[in-house]
């Protein structure tokens, strides 16, 4: 299997899938539908939303979900300059930790089941840029298992996720009124000066583990005119739900410094938090798992990074998060993969699999019956 497991991990990395690229997305798609196909004996369909193509495996009766995504962050042409490798026991390359190895080990674990027929699965192509035409089949699919399993990278150590901040985003526009910066600047409103201003009350939002950053910043136009706009992004990080409310009403109540000035606040809360209450139950299977299997016992955190798990959590289904490759750096270009680790990984993960069906009301009702 180990020979096989890094084949796949070979063919899927040098298979570039940036979230941008219709083309690449297509190709990855192919080659995953191929070996999932293979694993689960049956049809994979490719659900299209615009230029996103979503692998969706649907079980008929469906007791557990696995759920993951073959978008990276890394343009088209990265692989020319950073190609696959193994060195000493650690695969490297673009997204082969967030989440290629992730999907590998997944194939992998359901290749491990007797019987995957009430297993559904779903690979996304969007989740890297907000899983925005995704979402409505993610919470779908996650409401029809009632129990999801996510495979992207784990912790460090292998750590498996519990939780995760929610994640609000804003655009905050700013608008003045432009003037020659030398002849007459006091006839303009200087939108730069009033973004100053927002960007200090922006950051004073922020509170202890309650992240509130100020990113991308545009102002001016010409080097001797007064600017008339300027405008921000703000990215936002909370554990709670109430945290991450606060912070939203925050925004939204931000006001001009400058006469004459004016704001606009766009956007808003995009993942809910995903709280440990929703891990509970299957981060004790998963230590029952690793127990059968004479594996260490996986640790358990939580993670300041959003993912899909944010929105099956957010709607009350048990979510464990964090169940794919042992590794580090995702997104950058120390991403790395210890590759014994995928073997152990993947029987860990079917052996969740089994647990979860084993747990579910009608495996318990179909016990009874016979």
């Amino acid at each position: 299997m180990a020979d096989e497991m890094l084949g796949r991990l070979r063919m899927l990395v040098e298979c570039e899938s940036p979230s941008n690229s219709p083309r690449g997305l297509e190709a990855c798609a192919q080659l995953i539908t191929h070996w999932l196909e293979a694993a689960l004996r049956r049809p994979v369909r490719v659900v299209r939303e615009g230029d996103n193509p979503h692998l969706l495996a649907a079980a008929s009766e469906p007791q557990v979900l696995l759920l993951g995504h073959f978008d990276t962050v890394w343009p088209t042409g990265t692989i020319a300059d950073w190609p696959f490798s193994i060195t000493d026991g650690i695969a490297s390359g673009p997204g082969v930790f967030d989440m290629k190895a992730g999907i590998v080990q997944m194939i992998a674990a359901i290749n491990l089941l007797p019987d995957p027929s009430t297993v559904s699965v779903l690979l996304t192509s969007d989740e890297e840029v907000g899983s925005r035409s995704s979402r409505a089949l993610i919470e779908q699919q996650a409401r029809a298992a009632g129990a999801v399993l996510v495979c992207e990278p784990s912790a460090d150590g292998g750590a498996v996720k519990i939780g995760r901040k929610g994640i609000a985003n804003y655009r905050v526009n700013i608008r003045g009124r432009a003037a020659h910066s030398g002849l007459e600047p006091a006839l303009g409103i200087n939108a730069s000066v009033e973004l100053a201003h927002q960007i200090l009350a922006i950051t004073a939002i922020g509170d202890g583990e309650t992240t509130v950053t100020p990113t991308v910043l545009t102002a001016g136009t010409t080097v001797n005119t007064v600017p008339e706009y300027a405008s921000c992004a703000v990215d936002v990080r909370a554990w709670t739900h109430a945290e991450l409310t606060r912070a939203d009403t925050a925004m939204s109540r931000l006001s001009p410094q400058l006469d004459g000035a004016r704001i606009e606040v766009t956007g808003g809360i995009e993942r809910s938090p995903f709280e440990p209450a929703a891990a509970a139950a299957l981060n004790a299977m998963t230590e029952a798992a690793a127990a059968d299997l004479g594996l260490p016992l996986p640790e358990a955190t939580r993670s300041a990074g959003g993912s899909d798990g944010n929105l099956t959590a957010a709607l009350g289904i048990p979510t464990l998060d964090g169940l794919g490759a042992v590794g580090a750096h995702p997104h950058g270009r120390g991403e790395r993969v210890e590759v014994a680790s995928m073997g152990p990984r993947a029987a860990l993960l079917a052996g969740l699999v089994r647990r979860v069906i084993d747990s579910s009301p009608s495996s318990r009702s179909s016990a009874t019956m016979a």
